[in-house]
């Protein structure tokens, strides 16, 4: 090393949202909005975005305090690393919540932009009409 200066630490970005996945799914929402940059956005497409890491925990607090369990299965996830930690991820998942007795389904298109490590947006994008159809008692 040159002038003492260390190399930067590589986050790898894949299991950095992998990890985040499971604090939701863990409903451990102080560990999952560590993760999160002070100003970053939760664009919950087709709800609305809302900032910072209160803002974020203020709107999953109810709901998935109504879930007895949280699954989301991640059937294909990419990583392009921009720095040593920074980048994008994309995700196609199916996101399960346990309600009621039953489980309810939505397929989720996620997108995260890591910057400096925390995940400064996290923009999913579902069907409001397959979400709220699958809510409906009987589906």
């Amino acid at each position: 090393m040159l002038g003492g200066m260390s190399a930067p630490h590589t986050v790898d970005l894949d299991a950095l949202v992998r990890r985040f996945i499971g604090f939701i799914v863990a409903k451990d929402l102080t560990a999952a909005c560590a993760m999160l940059t002070p100003d970053c956005v939760y664009d919950n497409v087709p709800m609305g975005p809302v900032t910072g890491p209160e803002a974020v925990r203020t709107g999953l607090t109810p709901f998935l305090g109504e879930c007895d369990q949280i699954d989301w299965v991640v059937h294909h996830q990419v990583a392009r690393q921009d720095g040593p930690e920074t980048g994008v991820v994309m995700n196609e998942r199916l996101d399960r919540f346990h309600l009621g007795g039953r489980w309810v389904e939505v397929p989720v298109a996620g997108l995260f932009v890591i910057e400096q490590g925390l995940i400064s947006l996290w923009r999913d994008y579902f069907d409001l009409a397959t979400f709220r159809n699958s809510m409906s008692p009987g589906s």
